[in-house]
């Protein structure tokens, strides 16, 4: 059996505004209909051998990539959340320690989720061999053939052919001993890499025997397995994932904190002498810029890439998008340009690389842009702020069926509540004072009805379809949300 290993923790802060830290490109539909969480998960559908995946990300996406699983009918055996991160090493020392408890013969593929692949049976075919020289306790990665000089990647250079057994013999110039990693190069470098047909580029994908890569890595960095072992078996008393209310597992805060930080490349690939490297071309690329977009994009005849409500005139070789209003561009030329219901991004379309340095900007501001949207996704469905003041804020709330929430203890001030879509109850908290006690008030589409945040209110959805209503509260703290989980 193979078990795919989502890697899904990343922040892709390279295409802000449309990325950010609680809403990081993996969880976005860059390239179609699905996000690329999905896509990486919905492109093994047809390979035989994979089983259910184990996601490893961060608590503060947990109900977001739940959502998204759940929107393609996936169930993973698990949700792994890191409370920091500690880079791939321990994200796979955690994994492989799950996987061998499953099954001592498992192999795990290690995916990043933000990739794009183009050419899913090629892919496919590169697994099916991959899976041959992991199960022979081989460790395999996938190295890019790549089409041009790229300078953001890091590069393997291909050793001696590598083949199963010597009766395999067509499998020889498939495979390779790594000779060795470099690192990113300058443009020149990367040209005469290119020329010699000699590197590929790193993509970050393995697969392994788990038992074998936790070998290794007992052998090479301890340290990563001690501390893993001990944030799994640790009980931080918090939801586990063996709770069907919670398909989570969380790692121990403290246990895992003393984790050292380390790619799998430095722990382990740089040194075992176990390493291969199976070629991969198959319309790779990890997107990590508004240009790498502007390549695989849909282009019209001026060379434009256009998504939303945009109007150009004279404008040539751009990205141009839209999210939220009307974008007009006149007589421009090699540009990003990126609005979204609360920023902007102007580029030119070679510099989006250095989208970072503004995010870094903004992050020593403490702005908010940098961290969530104004819709925000939380485990009862969504919030998203329509407009707010010093005391007072307008939302949508979006209020999944079977779902409640409470008014939380510090609530303060009005709320008033215009029905849109669905039914709901709204009705007093057990153990409201008693001369705060009302009537349960039936919600429908439509309606309309306003009370005191300090009475206790329970809100509920009692339909089969999301209930949505806009809010406007006065008179409260717009720092702290006044409604939480019931």
């Amino acid at each position: 059996m193979i078990i795919p290993v989502i890697l899904a923790g990343g922040s892709g802060t390279r295409l802000w505004p449309l990325s950010r830290q609680l809403y990081p490109k993996q969880l976005l539909a860059l390239t179609g209909t699905h996000t690329m969480i999905q896509n990486t998960l919905l492109r093994l559908a047809n390979f035989d051998q994979t089983g259910p995946p184990m996601i490893i990300g961060n608590e503060n996406q947990r109900f977001l990539v739940a959502r998204q699983l759940a929107d393609i009918n996936i169930q993973p055996y698990a949700i792994f959340l890191e409370p920091v991160g500690r880079n791939t090493a321990p994200a796979v020392a955690v994994a492989a320690l799950k996987a061998a408890a499953l099954d001592p013969g498992a192999l795990i593929l290690v995916l990043p989720a933000d990739h794009l692949i183009a050419d899913v049976a090629a892919f496919h075919e590169a697994l099916g061999l991959a899976a041959k020289f992991a199960d022979r306790e081989f460790l395999v990665t996938f190295g890019i053939v790549p089409d041009r000089p790229e300078t953001g990647y890091g590069y393997i250079r291909k050793g001696d052919p590598a083949s199963l057994e010597k009766a395999q013999t067509d499998l020889e110039s498939e495979a390779y001993a790594i000779r060795e990693f470099v690192e990113k190069p300058d443009a020149e470098t990367a040209r005469q890499y290119l020329s010699s047909g000699e590197y590929c580029w790193n993509s970050g994908m393995f697969m392994f025997k788990a038992e074998t890569v936790l070998a290794e890595l007992r052998r090479y960095v301890p340290e990563i397995v001690a501390a893993c072992e001990n944030a799994m078996n640790m009980n931080p008393g918090r939801p586990k994932q063996d709770q069907p209310e919670q398909a989570f597992f969380y790692l121990d805060p403290a246990a895992f904190q003393v984790c050292p930080s380390d790619s799998i490349d430095y722990a382990v690939m740089e040194k075992t002498d176990r390493g291969i490297m199976v070629p991969l071309d198959a319309g790779w690329d990890d997107l990590g810029s508004w240009e790498a977009l502007w390549n695989i994009g849909e282009k019209d005849d001026a060379g434009n890439v256009v998504e939303g409500d945009v109007v150009c005139v004279d404008v040539k070789n751009s990205l141009i998008q839209s999210h939220s209003r009307l974008v007009t561009v006149l007589g421009l030329r090699n540009l990003a340009v990126v609005e979204t219901p609360d920023a902007l991004l102007v580029s030119s379309l070679s510099g989006t690389q250095g989208v970072k340095k503004i995010v870094d900007i903004l992050k020593a501001d403490r702005r908010a842009e940098t961290r969530t949207f104004p819709r925000e996704v939380r485990s009862w469905g969504t919030v998203a702020l329509l407009e707010k003041g010093r005391d007072f804020q307008v939302r949508k709330i979006t209020l999944d069926p079977g779902q409640q929430l409470r008014s939380s203890a510090h609530a303060r001030g009005t709320g008033a509540w215009t029905i849109v879509q669905g039914v709901g109850r709204l009705s007093s908290a057990n153990g409201a004072n008693t001369g705060n006690l009302f009537q349960p008030i039936e919600l429908s589409a439509h309606q309309s009805c306003s009370l005191s945040l300090e009475q206790g209110l329970v809100l509920e959805n009692t339909g089969q379809a999301p209930l949505v209503l806009i809010e406007v509260a006065a008179g409260i703290q717009p720092e702290r949300d006044h409604w939480e989980s019931a």
